[in-house]
């Protein structure tokens, strides 16, 4: 199981009701199933995705984020997840909203823009990178806005969106993100991993 979510299970409680955004095949969802005994949603886009996730007895279905949101009602929800898709959104910000309109709490995973390799590759080679988690070449990536952790955490700061847990995640080593680490860890880390809700 990726490390990812192997962290994301820590921050979920057992016995709760859980939406995954983005859910791919599925593989999260049956996870959180099996591990945390949750009672888990699925929202995805990819109709071969959705026949996975449905061949597995899961319960999703097909939509995107941005438009379909709204389907769910204000707080349906304990905990909704976003696994490494905000960079592929228009709005972003509209989208982090919905998240947190759906669930008391959100998990929201990004790939760190800001990491080393990246900043190296682009200054050495001028090209954008291509890493293993950022895999895809410029012409053909479903990112549309890339972040580092340090946006992530300034964004959550001007929108007064509690970080209630910000973990690092560098190949298979995970560290605490706090304001007095923010800059090393922006540089050193591969993918951040932040569980938000909002400031009452």
């Amino acid at each position: 199981m990726k490390k990812e979510f192997q962290i994301i299970s820590e921050l979920i409680e057992n016995n709760t009701r859980v939406l995954d955004v983005g859910c791919g095949d599925g593989t999260l969802m049956k996870f959180l199933i099996d591990k945390k005994n949750v009672d888990t949603r699925g929202l995805e886009i990819s109709k071969n995705n959705v026949q996975s996730c449905i061949s597995k007895g899961l319960s999703v279905i097909e939509g995107n984020a941005e438009k379909d949101l709204h389907q769910f009602s204000n707080l349906s929800f304990d905990y909704v997840v976003l696994s490494q898709t905000l960079q592929a959104f228009y709005n972003p910000e509209k989208v982090i909203n919905d998240l947190l309109r759906v669930a008391n709490k959100a998990i929201v995973t990004i790939p760190n823009f800001g990491h080393w390799k990246v900043r190296t590759h682009l200054l050495l080679k001028g090209t954008m990178p291509v890493t293993k988690i950022l895999p895809n070449e410029w012409y053909n990536t479903p990112n549309l806005h890339m972040c580092s952790i340090k946006d992530f955490f300034n964004f959550c700061a001007e929108k007064k969106i509690e970080l209630y847990k910000s973990i690092a995640l560098n190949v298979e080593k995970t560290s605490e993100i706090n304001n007095s680490n923010i800059d090393i860890k922006n540089l050193n880390s591969e993918l951040g991993i932040f569980l938000i809700k909002k400031i009452k």
